[in-house]
């Protein structure tokens, strides 16, 4: 499924967040991350993943710091501020009433229109 760049946009702050409030992590392994916990359904390219991490990390919501990895590679860590620590929580609030609604929506709607789950008419 590809989803509307729109809801990338909108997704790929808390997704990030939530993510980096298990730990600090580097950029590849955050996008695996994704990947994994949308089934495959989410794959971010470097293009959309490292100007997202540099944009919140200028927003003061992450700080970044320099390791070298257990495979002897230099990786750019990435953690979160107290800043954005406190934006995940006012996000995943906003999330969730979003989802809270669009969920009240869409089975009213179903409950209105006689939909079987199969998308089909009874």
């Amino acid at each position: 499924m590809n989803l509307s760049k729109d809801l990338m946009a909108a997704s790929s702050t808390p997704l990030v967040l939530g993510i980096l409030a298990d730990g600090e992590s580097y950029g590849y392994d955050i996008a695996k991350r994704v990947e994994q916990l949308s089934g495959g359904a989410l794959n971010w390219t470097d293009g959309m993943l490292y100007p997202l991490l540099h944009r919140l990390e200028q927003q003061g919501l992450l700080e970044a710091r320099w390791r070298v990895a257990d495979s002897g590679r230099k990786r750019k860590y990435y953690g979160l501020t107290e800043l954005g620590q406190c934006s995940l929580r006012h996000q995943q609030q906003q999330w969730q009433l979003i989802t809270r609604t669009l969920s009240r929506i869409w089975n009213d709607t179903h409950q209105q229109t006689g939909a079987l789950s199969d998308g089909h008419f009874a």
